[in-house]
Order: C-alpha cells, then sequence, then structure tokens
C-alpha cells in the first residue's frame, strides 16, 4: 500500500521560530518553513517534520540520528557552537562520546529538550 509513498517522520517543539535557528544556523541543515511547521531537508533527499504543539513534551528517545565519518572533530565543532552532550552512560569519553557497544556515538538536544545524536558510522 505504502511501498512507495515517499513517507517522512516528525516531531514537536515547543518554540518554532528557536528551532528554526538551531536547525538551520547551529546545524547547517536547509530548513523550509510553511504553515507555521518546519522542513528539515536532509541529505539523504528525505525530509524530517517539525510542528508547534503548545503542551509539548520532549521526546526521551533520539528522534534523529547524524551520521558522521569522523565523531571526535564534528563534536569538537558543535561544542565551539554552544552544543552541550548529554551523558547517559559511565563511558562516555572527554568529549561526551559513548564508547563501548555498538558505534561511537554522542547526544544533544534541541531547545525543545528532543534528543539527537551524532553517531560514527
Amino acid at each position: 500500500m505504502f511501498g512507495k509513498v515517499k513517507a517522512y517522520s516528525g516531531f514537536s517543539v515547543d518554540d518554532i521560530p528557536a528551532a528554526e535557528t538551531f536547525y538551520r544556523d547551529t546545524l547547517g541543515l536547509t530548513v523550509k518553513a510553511a504553515h507555521g511547521m518546519l522542513t528539515l531537508e536532509l541529505a539523504t533527499g528525505g525530509s524530517v517534520l517539525i510542528y508547534p504543539k503548545d503542551d509539548h513534551v520532549p521526546a526521551e528517545f533520539t528522534v534523529l540520528n547524524f551520521p558522521v565519518d569522523d565523531i571526535e572533530s564534528t563534536v569538537r565543532a558543535m561544542v565551539a557552537r554552544g552544543i552541550v552532550f548529554e551523558r547517559y552512560f559511565d563511558h562516555h569519553d572527554s568529549l561526551g562520546i559513548a564508547r563501548g557497544d555498538g558505534p561511537p556515538i554522542a547526544w544533544f538536544k534541541d531547545p525543545a529538550g528532543n534528543v539527537l545524536s551524532v553517531i560514527e558510522e
């Protein structure tokens, strides 16, 4: 039924202007605004819808992953842009990169508190 439909994911925020600034200016994504919502254009050709929600509750799980070739240099560049990395486990290095089971990964939050990550592939 939906095998050929160009599906997309979405999540809520409590402040569309703050989200637009963060995703466009801090993360460097192409962001389109229409009808009070945002669409993130991803390098994969896909997109993500960000919509306002008055009673927004931040996602407690990762809503968007950014695969990178060199996580250490990426995390350093992100810290220089003011991004703070979360530490959920004991096996994070000094940069906030979790190393252990699976690929190296570092989690951070958008202005609405939604969890995002950079992950080394």
